[in-house]
């Protein structure tokens, strides 16, 4: 009982303090700007969350009030402005977004390029969270030029959000690789914790939760060391936390959330705030405690009005409608999942977490009996995942159907033998019963037969798939010969020698994919390449091409081996470039030599060595031609997550190593 009192005695200290410090401000003037501190007639800033994580309910209104006074130093108000504008966003959209503007109107009247890029950046961030996902793109896109690339990691990040809500995961994932590379070149410490955040968040997206968890728990160390808890690191908190759901460790995801939570409600940081709470929604669903998820729904539709923000409103009533379906309420599910629907409007842009709420209520229609209001709704899903992912079987369509009609079917029954059961004839109670049961065998039979009907249906669509599949391959093998002819023909028409091998090695490039398309249409395995095979062609191929077939010999020693053709593509333009390479420079004056390839899989891993027997390299070789071949080789390798290593002793060796699973 004391130690309850003594928490009341501190939870009230507390609120008198700030009490008082709010009452100081208005009677105090010099304290209403305790951030913006005056000196000799001259103002200094001290921003949150760079100099300090100090943002009080009061803070916000100590920097607006703040603007009044500063009307000499253009560039604090342009500084504040923004700072506003950015950190209003978390609490009020519509406010954050009328600062921002201001802001701009300034920074054009002074015709201060940088500030109006910067504050582009900030307006982009705000629209994309009040759903003008094309507006904002295009803001940020035009701030590009505006901001100096040690400063732009922010701009970059943003648009990475801007795709990820588009249902483009890769183009975001390539703008969060922007703002690691952006980090590391200027030791931006938070610009490479912000980069494994949004990996962490993606990878979580694609379902790759080891990897997304790895990365989660690099950022948070990072943002841990800075030692200031920010609106980034608060949401990075958040995204660990969905990584270990999805991996089955709840007790230490909710911490996360609950942490994550504490950290929202101290700074009022609205978004996070909605975000946690769905997500620990949906942690509760998991442990079945469904009054709990609901709960936490309902939190999380309460920060997301605060906001405004539709986004987050669709997705808490969604967050509802799932708990209410694992807790088998589907007339409320089917309310919660409605709602969703009704704030995410048709022109909604986030299509992935619009197609869950047709799944989920296709569930509840399902499971309150509708199944033609059910088959809708699942013919909606799969339209809306057809246009983030890819296409989906009609399996679960097909499914409700057969329901539906088994519904109605046992319905009739269930009429014929309420009939049946009024007569008290053993005579006419036999008759029915036998009758009962010829209707039986006969749905039975009705139901094989559409059964095998189904299945001779899905037999000849695979057929057709297969076909299809194949001369689309063999349309792009085509198409790609097509592209290699042209480059051909405007390669020969080129007089510089430096265009020309340009050229040739575009020509090789492409043809390099063109032999794998070719291999996927006359082999029997549509979605694999046999590597040696393909290596022997590609190497004969480059070789003939650089006319060195009299004195360079190729060879790929090792085992026959498939690989899917999301790997095999990228690993052929690596062993492409690497020949290519060797031919132009490991062989002066004409000399003779072998090159070798070989690709060996073990323990998950798959390891690529390519080798020459020429003059050698250093381990830091000066940037011969236009050093692109190299740059591919990189962003390749940085692609399937892999890593390479130089050798040089007698000839040149280059080692490659790719975890399958981080690969795929």
């Amino acid at each position: 009982m004391q130690k309850i009192d003594i928490q009341k005695l501190i939870i009230c200290y507390i609120y008198f303090m700030k009490r008082i410090y709010i009452l100081l401000i208005f009677l105090i003037p010099n304290l209403a700007i305790a951030q913006i501190m005056e000196k000799n007639g001259l103002f200094h800033y001290k921003k949150v969350f760079v100099e300090s994580d100090y943002f009080g309910p009061e803070y916000l209104v100590e920097l607006e009030n703040s603007l009044i006074k500063i009307t000499d130093d253009s560039l604090m108000r342009l500084q504040i402005l923004n700072d506003l504008g950015y950190h209003y966003h978390t609490r009020n959209l519509n406010k954050a977004l009328k600062l921002i503007n201001q802001g701009l109107n300034e920074a054009t009247d002074l015709n201060n390029t940088y500030w109006q890029g910067r504050l582009q950046v900030s307006q982009g961030a705000i629209l994309l969270r009040m759903e003008e996902l094309e507006l904002a793109e295009l803001i940020l896109k035009n701030a590009i030029s505006k901001i100096p690339e040690a400063e732009s990691w922010l701009l970059y990040t943003n648009l990475g959000y801007v795709f990820e809500r588009l249902g483009d995961l890769g183009k975001a994932f390539d703008f969060a690789a922007k703002t690691l590379k952006i980090g590391e070149t200027y030791g931006d410490q938070k610009a490479i914790a912000m980069a494994y955040s949004d990996m962490s968040n993606l990878f979580w997206k694609q379902g790759k939760f080891d990897i997304g968890l790895e990365y989660g728990l690099k950022s948070l160390a990072i943002f841990e060391k800075r030692g200031i808890k920010d609106l980034d690191y608060d949401f990075t908190l958040h995204v660990v936390g969905n990584n270990l759901v999805e991996l089955g460790n709840l007790r230490q995801a909710e911490k996360y959330f609950q942490q994550s939570i504490q950290i929202g409600e101290n700074y009022g940081f609205y978004n996070n705030l909605s975000d946690s709470h769905i997500a620990l929604s949906e942690l509760y669903v998991k442990k079945e405690e469904y009054e709990n998820a609901i709960t936490s729904g309902k939190e999380a539709l309460k920060y997301a009005e605060l906001l405004e923000n539709d986004f987050m409103i669709m997705r808490s009533y969604l967050a509802m409608g799932r708990a209410s379906n694992a807790a088998g309420n589907f007339n409320a599910a089917s309310d919660f999942l409605g709602k969703s629907i009704q704030v995410a409007t048709p022109d909604f842009g986030d299509k992935y977490y619009l197609s869950l709420v047709y799944l989920e209520l296709s569930k509840a229609l399902e499971g309150s009996q509708q199944f033609a209001l059910a088959l809708e709704a699942s013919r909606k899903y799969d339209q809306l995942r057809q246009d983030v992912f890819t296409d989906q079987a009609n399996e679960q369509i097909s499914l409700l159907q057969t329901q539906m009609e088994l519904s109605q079917k046992e319905n009739t029954i269930k009429l014929q033998e309420a009939k049946l059961s009024k007569s008290k004839i053993l005579q006419a109670f036999i008759l029915t019963l036998s009758g009962i049961l010829v209707v039986f065998l006969f749905i039975l039979y009705r139901i094989f037969l559409r059964k095998k009907r189904y299945s001779q249906l899905l037999e000849n669509k695979n057929l057709e798939k297969e076909f299809l599949l194949k001369e689309i391959h063999h349309r792009v093998k085509n198409n790609l010969e097509t592209i290699s002819s042209l480059l051909s023909l405007q390669t020969s028409k080129i007089e510089s020698r430096e265009f020309q091998a340009i050229m040739e090695e575009t020509q090789n490039r492409v043809h390099s994919m063109g032999m794998i398309h070719q291999r996927l249409y006359q082999g029997e395995n549509m979605k694999s390449i046999e590597m040696k095979g393909f290596f022997e062609s590609l190497g004969n191929y480059i070789i003939d091409t650089f006319d060195a077939s009299d004195r360079i010999h190729f060879c790929s020693e090792m085992e026959p081996l498939e690989l899917d053709v999301d790997l095999a593509i990228p690993i052929g333009l690596i062993v492409n470039e690497l020949i290519s390479n060797s031919l132009k420079y490991a062989f002066p004056e004409n000399r003779f030599g072998e090159i070798g390839v070989r690709l060996v899989e073990k323990d998950n891993h798959l390891f690529l060595i390519v080798t020459d027997n020429g003059v050698g390299m250093t381990s830091d070789p000066p940037i011969l031609g236009t050093g692109f071949g190299t740059e591919l080789i990189r962003l390749l390798t940085v692609q399937l997550d892999g890593k390479m290593t130089l050798q040089a002793q007698n000839g040149t060796a280059i080692f490659f190593e790719f975890h399958l699973n981080k690969a795929a």
